[in-house]
């Protein structure tokens, strides 16, 4: 049945079944459905020369898998996954780690309709060994059982801006990068705030595709497979998990960002629109800032990236009009660091 609004309280905390130990398969599946091409992710032998044991999966699918062992609480009963805010990846994951995570409720607001209310959660994602590997926040509007009674509850979280950046970033110092391995030429040092780049690449996702990743991160919100129940709402068919969005919106911006590998942080990310089976995805992003960091070999960009549907984004000039209001293309705004080598680091 899942949790509706009324059994959420402040300061609840929920500990999340169903732990997952991330194979092969998984990375080979994530790649299937979004076609990421960052190099460290793809190969040994690149990780390696950076100074890797072994390769470490990629943040985002990292994300998917963990955030997905909070739905079944969480957000079985949602409406839609409005956002998120300070979301943090403290140490790498590899192919055989196990991953599980739980979930503080910080937050309840009643929409004023009384049908519905958005629940805010603190969720942290731990590896076998108790190691912090995802902290995040997030809101999601959730049914209520009861419809008729106001609550009144209103009690909103606030959220940091930007997630703070540590003196100590836990990769291994970055030995070299070979530009002909990671398919990229530009490194920190090229990038200028303010500069936006447009990202030429369009990926159409199919039913299969969202369906079967939703599917493989256990994510099991019955927005996204209930087609039956889904013909009766508004929208008249299946709602596409929003993190296939952003995983579409990372994989587009390899196009300009190659070296930029690692994402060490999301400052906050909306859904702006819903997306749906057949919608075609087209990113571009915005270099919010230029970060320097203590250590010599790495550097951090904050990213803007804008994800639009069936419109190329050298059409729009703001993902907003006039008013404030996103437009209706607009699927998403994430606002992001990454972290990316310094030119010394060329092979």
């Amino acid at each position: 049945m899942g949790n509706f609004f009324e059994d959420f309280s402040i300061g609840q905390k929920i500990v999340h079944p169903l732990p997952r130990t991330i194979t092969d398969g998984d990375v080979s599946l994530y790649i299937a459905f979004t076609g990421s091409r960052f190099a460290l992710h793809s190969s040994d032998v690149v990780a390696t020369e950076m100074g890797y044991e072994k390769r470490p999966i990629d943040d985002v699918l990292m994300f998917h898998l963990t955030f997905g062992k909070s739905v079944q609480d969480i957000s079985l009963n949602a409406i839609a996954n409005l956002g998120y805010a300070e979301i943090s990846f403290p140490n790498p994951v590899y192919i055989g780690d196990t991953v599980s995570m739980t979930s503080t409720v910080i937050g309840l607001k009643e929409n004023s309709n009384g049908k519905s209310g958005v629940v805010y959660v603190h969720s942290i994602g731990v590896n076998q060994n108790g190691a912090e590997v995802l902290n995040f926040k997030r809101w999601v509007m959730v049914h209520k059982k009861d419809k008729e009674t106001l609550t009144g509850i209103k009690e909103v979280p606030t959220f940091a801006e930007a997630t703070p950046i540590c003196e100590e970033i836990n990769i291994p110092e970055i030995k070299c990068v070979d530009v002909f391995a990671s398919g990229g030429n530009f490194f920190f040092e090229d990038y200028e705030k303010g500069e936006r780049l447009n990202h030429p690449e369009g990926i159409t996702v199919d039913n299969s595709d969202h369906t079967l990743a939703t599917k493989l991160y256990q994510n099991n919100a019955k927005v996204h497979f209930n087609d039956h129940m889904m013909k009766s709402t508004p929208m008249g068919q299946r709602l596409m998990y929003g993190g296939i969005v952003i995983s579409m919106a990372r994989a587009i911006s390899f196009n300009g960002l190659q070296n930029a590998q690692w994402m060490y942080a999301i400052n906050s990310g909306a859904h702006a629109n819903p997306t749906y089976a057949g919608d075609t995805i087209y990113a571009y992003t915005e270099v919010l800032d230029v970060i320097e960091h203590k250590r010599d070999d790495i550097g951090l960009l904050r990213l803007r990236t804008i994800a639009v549907k069936n419109q190329r984004p050298e059409e729009i000039e703001s993902p907003k009009d006039k008013d404030g209001k996103y437009l209706p293309n607009v699927v998403l705004d994430l606002d992001y660091t990454v972290i990316i080598p310094k030119r010394k680091t060329q092979k």
